[in-house]
């Protein structure tokens, strides 16, 4: 008969991080020898491997189908059949492989979400070191089960969730998990039961790296119930956004379809009904508006549109991983942004040094041994660098970070980031790191323990035996009764030191204190009694993950471009509070902490998300309550990380991004969008070419709908009038064919407007139809049908044929065209006509090509066969050119005119 399991294994009992280590092994049914192998074989069939589940891969085929699941679509399909029932065979072509080709993009770019479950197991080691039956072992990770005796040295990947029941001098590397810019210092001894995952000293998590020291700790959860189990399942629930455009589309597309479908058969009865039609006739006739309506070119627009964007941001360092996240990040109002590596460098500097008599700071940034003094904004203070060099020498003697420049010229530790910053921090001073430990070799050392709260050392030096110290600058205060004066050794003012570390603090700063005391005699050997009296107080240090300057500019520039910016981090309130103001987030931005969040309701957090800048100690929960929240109150959200904790987030996200560099593969899976710098200014880069991209799509709607819509009515109008048909079917597909290859195309390719960044986001609700480009599609195709219809009446009225007549029509409406893409082209800005005139290489490549087919259209005699068309004489060439000029200049005084009484005014 099968064990039954220890109680809370599975993560339902005991709060792990609140018992005793005792009361851990105890309810665990182990102890110091281990587990036997029978336990262990019970444990693994109860509990299952200690691995996380691999996302069930889609079915291709299903995956490619889906891509064709779109109202619109289907009316192009349907089209298609139709006109290859009508011996249209090259208009039938062209719509199915636009089709086919929007979905083999689809297809290629999307799928990739169950990656991001596959990328979280990859950080679990393939092997542990456990005591089971009193000996040491190397098991496979997947074979740990709770109650299994796990040992830890620095380097290990932690292989399940530990409650620790030794730590000696063990740093845990959490970034990943908690968003911490440190190493968490890690004891046996209990924390409260409601300490968020960030303070759970007692602890350590799967998937964490020990930074140093040595520890072992009792597996209590394996598998899916660790804490990275439940960032996996996190990933698994969130549901995909649709991107506001897809949605937009999709909505179109269903009310595109019934209007047209009612519209066709309706005109198709009063064509048969009241104007006599034969059927078959009026058929073809129909069939051809409809196909002349319908924008089949509209869904290959927009997806080379975005593929353009995509191009245009690779160049910018930020890599898209599905195409519609382009058109998304152009309509983003909100950025959250972790703050660890994202905003900051994730190098831990020194910038400022108390002693009794000086209030030193110290330039530079990261671990580059560069940067100067000063004191009340004077340079290089002798004085004050002669009182601080009892601290700078404690701070590099006291330490065993080693700091190296690699090949590519950038500064790295080895070993603990905040010694490694005040390695820099000596060398900056001008100390040779070497030179001082062969002048001061040590001797013994008490090494930093979560228990006392500092690290100690003996040397032996020219002038005797020192003893340093640094810790927390709390505990060395207690245990100091003088500190380091300009004439020696004096009484501790603790009132003044404690003035220092609350100002430290209140820049966010991290604060080490430091203290010294001479030994008599040469001893070789350090004890805690050699501790208890005689330390003298030197100063204290502080040390802040800098801002990184290019994230300053980018936050400035989403202000301008109204983009709100919210900081989500695992740090204290505090410290983010200090960043968030350098960065300029906000002057006095507002913290709220994860425990702040606990209590509220979805509802209640929508008005606190909206209101607080900051968002400090959080969890992966309180992140994807925060990004929910946002988005519940109209938010398009784009939320940057680099940890696993930012993967559920990133995934719920409108637009996740990830950080290519330091960030985790879990994040960069879940993410949309990849930054290969890890730098934040490329997201507001990216914005930029967004937002381009959504007006190029705009303006790609902008052009179709009246131009499709202008040749449609005119015939219709004709149908409804009951005189002869301007154009024929034929010759309407001919219109499309030629146009939706050319210039359907070319404003895909337009450049960035110059006041693209200088706009409020377009409201996440905001309809694909705006009101501005309503009016426009009833306006140009009124102006279209006006214009073909004064062509056709006037070369009648001349004595032309109807041939004749109607191919001056077909012309017409391309000459019209081709005038209404110069002036689409600018939107947003005054009247530009020769701006727009001049146009892109692309556009005068698609004006040349298009001029080209037009004249093989009408003086070709194998084009003239084809289509019935006829040679034009020069004098009807130019009224037709003169009717496009005639309408660019009428539509630029429109703009002028609405500009000037304010119609329009968000849009124009």
């Amino acid at each position: 008969m099968m064990q039954e399991p220890p109680p809370g294994a599975g993560g339902d009992g005991p709060v792990w991080h609140a018992l005793p280590a005792a009361d851990t092994v105890a309810a665990l049914g182990s102890g110091p020898a281990g587990l036997t192998p029978d336990k262990v074989a019970e444990r693994l069939a109860a509990f299952g491997p200690n691995q996380l589940p691999a996302t069930a891969a889609k079915n291709p085929l299903l995956r490619f189908l889906a891509q064709f699941n779109n109202a619109l679509i289907y009316f192009l399909l349907a089209a298609a059949v139709a006109a290859w029932t009508l011996d249209h065979h090259i208009d039938s072509l062209v719509i199915v492989a636009v089709v086919t080709i929007n979905a083999i993009v689809g297809f290629v770019q999307e799928g990739k979400a169950e990656k991001a479950l596959n990328a979280i197991r990859s950080m679990l080691s393939p092997h542990a070191h456990v005591i089971r039956e009193g000996t040491r072992q190397a098991v496979p990770v997947a074979d740990l089960v709770p109650g299994d005796l796990v040992l830890l040295e620095a380097g290990d990947r932690v292989p399940a969730d530990l409650r620790l029941i030794r730590a000696r001098a063990l740093l845990v590397e959490e970034a990943a998990l908690t968003g911490e810019s440190v190493p968490s210092e890690k004891s046996e001894d209990p924390v409260a039961a409601e300490s968020p995952l960030a303070d759970r000293s007692c602890m350590a998590y799967s998937g964490t790296l020990v930074a140093a020291g040595q520890g072992a700790g009792m597996v209590v959860t394996t598998g899916s119930a660790t804490e990275i189990g439940h960032i996996s399942r996190m990933i698994s629930e969130v549901q995909e956004i649709t991107t506001p455009l897809l949605a937009q589309i999709n909505r179109f597309g269903r009310r595109f379809t019934w209007i047209s479908i009612a519209a066709s058969l309706l005109l198709f009865a009063f064509a048969v009904l009241v104007r006599e039609f034969a059927w078959d006739e009026a058929l073809i006739a129909v069939v051809a508006l409809a196909v002349g309506v319908i924008p089949e070119g509209l869904p290959a627009v927009i997806t080379i549109t975005l593929a353009i964007g995509v191009q245009r941001m690779a160049a910018r360092n930020a890599i898209v991983r599905r195409l519609p996240a382009v058109e998304t990040l152009g309509s983003t109002s909100i950025i959250c942004s972790d703050k660890t590596g994202t905003l900051t460098r994730n190098e831990m500097t020194a910038t400022r040094l108390v002693t009794a008599g000086h209030d030193i700071r110290v330039s530079g940034a990261g671990y580059a041994p560069q940067g100067s003094f000063s004191v009340s904004g004077q340079d290089e203070d002798v004085l004050s660098l002669s009182t601080a060099g009892p601290l700078l020498r404690t701070a590099l003697l006291c330490n065993d970070a080693r700091l190296h420049q690699g090949e590519d010229g950038a500064w790295r530790v080895d070993g603990d980031p905040m010694e490694g910053a005040l390695v820099s921090l000596a060398m900056k001073a001008g100390l040779d790191p070497a030179h001082v430990r062969g002048e001061w070799p040590r001797q013994d050392e008490i090494p930093f323990d979560a228990q006392h709260r500092f690290m100690a050392t003996l040397h032996r030096g020219l002038d005797g035996s020192h003893i340093f110290v640094k810790g927390a600058p709390e505990k060395l205060l207690s245990m100091a009764a003088h500190q380091a004066g300009a004439n020696g050794p004096e009484p501790l003012d603790t009132v003044f030191w404690q003035a220092g570390i609350d100002a430290a603090a209140g820049q966010g700063e991290r604060v080490l204190g430091f203290a010294v005391k001479p030994v008599t005699g040469t001893p070789d050997r350090l004890s805690f009694a050699d501790l208890t009296d005689g330390l003298v107080f030197v100063g204290i240090i502080g040390f802040i993950d800098p801002p990184r300057p290019e994230a300053i500019a980018a936050i400035a520039e989403c202000r301008t471009a109204g983009i709100k910016v919210k900081m989500i981090t695992g740090d204290h309130g505090t410290t983010a509070a200090a960043i968030a103001t350098q960065l300029g987030i906000a002057e006095k931005p507002e913290v709220v902490t994860g425990a702040d969040l606990d209590p509220l309701s979805d509802a209640d957090l929508r008005s606190v998300a909206a209101r607080a800048s900051v968002f400090a100690r959080t969890s992966p929960e309180h992140k994807l309550r925060i990004v929910r929240a946002l988005q519940a109150e109209g938010g398009i959200v784009a939320m940057t990380g680099d940890g696993v904790n930012d993967a559920p987030s990133l995934k719920q996200a409108n637009v996740g991004i990830a950080m290519g560099g330091k960030g985790t593969e879990a994040a960069k899976e879940a993410a949309e969008i990849v930054l290969l710098d890890d730098n934040f200014a490329s997201i507001v880069a990216a914005v930029h070419e967004g937002r381009t991209v959504y007006d190029n799509i705009r303006k790609v709607i902008a052009w179709t709908l009246p131009t499709n819509g202008g040749e449609v009515l005119t015939v219709i109008a004709a149908i409804l009038a009951g005189f002869a048909m301007p154009m024929t079917p034929a010759q309407i597909l001919w219109i499309n064919l030629i146009l939706t290859v050319t210039l359907g195309l070319v404003l895909a390719f337009e450049p960035s407007e110059p006041n693209v960044m200088r706009r409020r986001p377009r409201a996440g609700d905001a309809p694909l139809l705006s009101p501005f480009l309503v009016w426009r599609v009833f306006l140009v195709s009124a102006l279209f049908v006006a214009g073909a219809l004064a062509i056709f009446f006037y070369a009648l009225a001349r004595g032309q044929d109807l041939e004749t007549a109607r191919t001056m029509v077909v012309n017409t409406i391309v000459v019209l065209e081709i005038f209404y893409l110069f002036n689409v082209r600018y939107l947003h800005m005054g009247s530009i006509t020769l701006r727009g005139i001049v146009g892109t290489p692309a556009v005068l490549l698609a004006v040349g090509a298009v001029t080209v087919a037009q004249f093989a259209f009408t003086y070709l005699p194998f084009m003239q066969l084809l289509f019935d068309t006829r040679p034009i004489g020069l004098l009807d060439g130019l009224v037709i050119i003169s009717t496009g000029i005639l309408l660019l200049l009428v539509l630029e005084a429109e703009k002028t005119l609405l500009r000037r009484v304010g119609l329009f005014s968000d849009e124009l």
